[in-house]
This record gives structure tokens, sequence and C-alpha cells, in this order.
């Protein structure tokens, strides 16, 4: 796994080039030196869903396939997201197809349990990556598979109260070299959202973000659902 592991990042590597939220609120803003939009970014977010945080969130209007199936997921890929240092680009223009191809979405519901939320992502974020369908879903796992996700959040059997900087101390903690400028904790309402991780283009290291860091829950606790 380890080996796979390694040697899909050196072909992300070649991919990215160089190593220089999405659904966030403020407008995107592209800097004027910015490389043009679809091929320059500085860096991607990784953001991961509480699974039952979403889907209580949302109650009747939460995606189906993945709230109302016999399947219970805890975290699982919101999307990676191409980020400037300041804004963000989406909706950008590729030569790649909007739709996905169904093997590639199917290749990514494990960590992505809805074809919705994959051609969202891809249409929204993937198009501004540079790279094709497959590459970008590749590069989402990869990404996916360099986060650990700590103990504390596998199988949780009851509803808990919890304090947004404790979810993030625990990622901390269970990811070498992560630092509190390179993490947030997201909420909606009353409940655990996202976790928002930044990392380099080609994934090799975790990589500060203040913007994205200033948009974590200022909640002093946020309702944590069970996955189990």
């Amino acid at each position: 796994m380890i080996g796979r592991l390694i040697a899909g990042l050196a072909a992300l590597a070649a991919l990215a080039g160089c190593d220089p939220i999405a659904d966030q609120a403020a407008q995107p803003a592209k800097p004027a030196d910015a490389a043009p939009i679809g091929s320059g970014f500085d860096f991607y977010v990784l953001a991961l869903s509480w699974s039952p945080g979403y889907c209580a969130s949302l109650g009747d209007r939460a995606n189906r396939q993945q709230c109302a199936g016999d399947q219970r997921f805890g975290f699982v890929v919101h999307g990676l997201w191409p980020q400037f240092a300041q804004g963000w680009p989406e909706f950008c223009e590729t030569s790649e197809p909007l739709t996905v191809d169904r093997g590639i979405s199917d290749s990514v519901l494990d960590i992505m349990p809805s074809t919705g939320l994959i051609r969202h992502q891809w249409k929204k974020h993937g198009s501004c990556s540079g790279l094709n369908q497959s590459d970008y879903f590749m590069t989402t796992r990869l990404a996916y598979g360099r986060v650990t996700v700590p103990d504390a959040y596998r199988a949780r059997d009851t509803i808990a109260s919890v304090d947004p900087e404790a979810i993030e101390a625990a990622f901390i903690a269970a990811n070498d070299a992560l630092q509190a400028d390179a993490i947030a904790v997201t909420c909606d309402r009353r409940f655990l959202r996202d976790v928002r991780i930044c990392l380099s283009r080609d994934l090799t290291r975790f990589r500060a973000c203040p913007e994205v860091d200033r948009r974590a829950c200022n909640l002093p606790s946020v309702v944590v659902p069970p996955d189990a």
C-alpha cells in the first residue's frame, strides 16, 4: 500500500509541476499575479465531510445515495479544491467533458458516496485543476490517503458535543507535520460538517493556509452524530 502511494505521488508530482472553499460564502477571486485559471493555483484544500453531520444538518434535503442507504459513512471526501493564497477558481473552462465518466465515478464511490457530489465537484473544482477527469479523481484518492483520520472518529456509536478545537487537535496528533495553520474545522448550524486540510500541489506536505483557517467554525462546541 505504501509503495503504491509513493508511486502515485511521484506520478502526481510530474503532473502537478511546481509545488508552489466549495462552497464558501465569499466571492471567489483570482489575484492579478496568479497563473491562468484552469492550470495555475497555489495548493489544494482536501475537504473531508463528516457524513452523519451532513445528513443530519440537511435532513430531507440530504443526498439519498449518501444518507438513506444501509451503509453508514464517517469522514468522506467532500472535495479536492484548487486554491490561491487569496481566493479560489471555480467552474473553469476545460476541454474535458462536464459529465463524469461512469467508470470514473463508480471508482471513487467508496470515498465520495454520491454520484451527484462527484459530478458537482468535477464541474466546480476539478475543471480548475488542469488535470483530466481520471487524473483528478486519482489525485483526490491520493490526497484522501495522505490524511490519517483519528481513531476517535472511526466507528463512533454515540452522539457527542465536541469543541471544534479538540477535533482539530485530534487530526494534528494523528498526522505528522500537520500544523494548526493548515487545518480548519467547519460547522453547519450546530453540526460538525468538514475538516479542511491544505496540501501542496504534489501532496507531499501540509501547507499553511491562513484564509482557509480563518473560515473555521467559531462555535464553542458542535454536535457529532454517530456513524455506526
